[in-house]
């Protein structure tokens, strides 16, 4: 899945990423270059709220690079995670780097131009968060969404890990790609409440469990919007909107 051209286009101070097309790669607001633009990116940090603790995580696996943004989230707002991106197509890193501030920090960001799917069935190394974004120009995420990579990505996850990965929309593969999700980490997966933009952010786990109160999760998602400016509530909030009535937690 290479990207056949990079263009960049620039309106009301955000600067988008395309591959050829009119699909947004990514964006970045240019006067806050550290903040998550999307809310599909601001979706994708959940993790953070149900794996708490100030330390984790510590080391970070991101496949599809794009605009760079939730890399640079994740260095700035946590300076003790070593953080590896794996990404296709090196024209990607270039523009990263030239239009979207990407760090040059190989000491805590390390980037890698491979196949996202064999990277991980390849490597040796554990995670304890792993965040999937790879879309080429026609919006393809080919090898991403199969069992064999989701099998992957569970055996490279830590006691503490999560898998967070971006489905264009709840039309486009959902359903199966949930399936497969579901088997791979021993139904230990879910789809969230879709965002605005119709991108739905779907979480597996491994280790121990996910047992988290939505008042937490609210308490906890004030307490990152203080410490980083990233406002998860919204998300809480849809959350909640899907459980009412059904439970008061959160569990995986």
């Amino acid at each position: 899945m290479t990207a056949t051209s990079i263009e960049i286009s620039e309106e009301r101070g955000v600067r988008y990423l395309h591959f050829g097309s009119h699909w947004i790669q990514g964006a970045m607001r240019v006067s806050r270059p550290w903040a998550l633009e999307l809310e599909y990116t601001r979706d994708m940090m959940l993790g953070l709220l149900l794996r708490p603790a100030a330390r984790w995580p510590r080391h970070v696996l991101l496949i599809g690079l794009g605009a760079a943004s939730l890399p640079k989230f994740l260095y700035r707002n946590r300076p003790s995670a070593a953080l590896t991106v794996v990404e296709i197509d090196a024209a990607v890193v270039r523009a990263a780097t030239q239009h979207f501030k990407l760090p040059d920090d190989p000491r805590r960001l390390a980037i890698e131009i491979a196949d996202g799917h064999d990277y991980v069935a390849g490597t040796e190394r554990r995670f304890d968060l792993i965040l999937v974004d790879g879309y080429d120009a026609k919006c393809r995420v080919g090898m991403l969404d199969t069992l064999s990579f989701y099998c992957a990505c569970q055996a490279r996850l830590t006691d503490q890990g999560l898998l967070v990965t971006n489905f264009l929309n709840r039309h486009r593969g959902l359903a199966a790609g949930m399936k497969r999700m579901d088997k791979a980490f021993d139904a230990r997966a879910c789809a969230l409440p879709a965002c605005s933009s119709g991108n739905v952010i779907a979480v597996a786990a491994t280790g121990a469990p996910v047992d988290v109160a939505l008042e937490q999760l609210k308490t906890s998602a004030l307490v990152l919007k203080r410490d980083t400016g990233l406002n998860l509530l919204p998300m809480v909030a849809r959350i909640a909107k899907l459980q009412a009535g059904v439970s008061e937690r959160f569990e995986l």
